[in-house]
């Protein structure tokens, strides 16, 4: 079963709805160059980890500008999972993980060079539409094809972002087989504020999909 984050939650509300919906984590985003309705303080983000329930993970999702103010963040925050927008080395990102969180890099979707050399010493990369900044978070799809090309050449788990919706992420999950998506915008009353409709829509069409990709391949078989 494909897993689900909801990204750029702001609250304590929007955080309740993630985890009725059956999301497997949820994210809030801190310290990042660009501006985005999503970003919240340090330590409004540390209060809203603090109140998810057990069995969903807390992603920080920032853009450091160095290896030491990661691991700041990992300690003023407290999250269970890192997800950097940056330029790092696998040696760096090795170093995050010896802390005891887990670190998800993102990449671009043709970068096969890169996603190959940080696979052995992450716990999965996500793979999303960058911005010209690099920091990802555009809303836009990007080729999912070059997507899929990755799941199959990196033996990490791939989370898939970028422009997905509840109207688009079957197809989706058919079509790069990720072992994860992330959505933020496309679950979005306005910014920042989550539409819980659609978020309970998307998170039941991503954990469906996967069973229809199954049930596809037997009848070819």
């Amino acid at each position: 079963m494909t897993r689900v984050k909801v990204c750029g939650v702001t609250d304590e509300t929007d955080l309740a709805a993630v985890d009725a919906a059956g999301a497997d984590a949820v994210g809030a985003i801190c310290d990042v160059p660009v501006d985005t309705p999503r970003e919240i303080p340090r330590e409004r983000a540390r209060e809203l980890f603090a109140a998810a329930p057990p069995f969903l993970t807390t992603t920080l999702v920032t853009m450091p500008d160095s290896v030491d103010h990661a691991r700041d963040l990992a300690r003023e925050v407290g999250p269970d999972v890192l997800q950097l927008h940056g330029d790092f080395a696998a040696d760096d990102l090795d170093s995050l993980r010896a802390m005891g969180v887990g670190v998800v890099p993102v990449v671009d979707a043709t970068d096969l060079a890169s996603a190959r050399d940080l696979a052995p010493v992450v716990d999965a990369i996500l793979v999303d539409t960058p911005s010209d900044s690099g920091a990802g978070g555009t809303g836009e799809t990007h080729d999912w094809d070059a997507s899929r090309d990755l799941v199959a050449a990196v033996d990490a788990p791939v989370i898939l972002a970028g422009g997905l919706t509840p109207d688009n992420v079957v197809e989706a999950v058919r079509t790069v087989e990720p072992y994860g998506v992330d959505v933020a915008s496309g679950v979005e009353a306005s910014g920042g504020v989550k539409d819980h409709d659609a978020v309970r829509a998307f998170v039941a069409a991503a954990k469906t999909a996967r069973g229809a990709v199954d049930d596809h391949e037997e009848v070819v078989a």
